[in-house]
């Protein structure tokens, strides 16, 4: 266990420095778009690849970032149910997704997008639109991000083989509503502070 937990710590730093830097995706997708609508209503001229250029700016910032969401546990889960159940359970619940929910998704989807960006990058395959870009860049974004996020579903699993053999302590131990509270009223003080 200790070896795959090491393996486990190198993937979510990879996965936690891509996930902080791609802030910078959103910020530049923000730079193009005003950029363009300044060109637009001041020269009266548009041009479908910088709209084409945001689209990827932001779909990169997603994708990429998929995986920095899960390791983080910030990713969408039904707590209303989820929250009912004792944490055993609640550890047995995402194991069980991350094997036979995540991985087979996003599996699946590496397997069928490695043809489908090669095939576009081969072909040199133009955007429907005209002037606008090259479509593989964006489908080899997708492809990227569904990789990220499988080998961070690889690390989610080992982390929760290793808090419920109580190899490592409980990376997100449940908090009561007023522990909630506190963290909440420490974070807003920060904040002004």
């Amino acid at each position: 266990m200790p070896a795959l937990l090491a393996v486990s710590r190198v993937i979510d730093r990879f996965n936690a420095f891509v996930g902080r830097n791609v802030a910078w995706l959103i910020f530049l997708a923000v730079v193009v778009s005003a950029g363009n609508a300044i060109v637009r209503k001041v020269f009266n001229q548009s041009s479908n690849a910088w709209l084409e250029l945001q689209w990827f700016l932001f779909g990169g910032a997603f994708m990429l970032a998929a995986a920095y969401t899960l390791q983080q546990n910030e990713h969408i889960r039904i707590d209303i149910v989820y929250g009912a159940f004792s944490r055993r359970v609640q550890h047995w619940i995402d194991l069980l997704g991350h094997l036979f929910f995540l991985m087979p998704f996003v599996l699946l989807m590496c397997f069928y997008f490695v043809p489908y960006v090669s095939l576009s990058y081969r072909s040199g395959e133009g955007s429907p639109s005209a002037g606008g870009l090259v479509q593989w860049p964006g489908k080899l974004i997708l492809l990227v991000g569904f990789l990220l996020l499988a080998i961070q579903g690889v690390s989610e699993i080992i982390k929760k083989i290793a808090v419920m053999r109580g190899d490592i302590p409980d990376p997100n131990p449940p908090l009561s509503l007023e522990e909630i509270a506190e963290q909440e009223v420490a974070m807003a003080e920060a904040r002004n502070d």
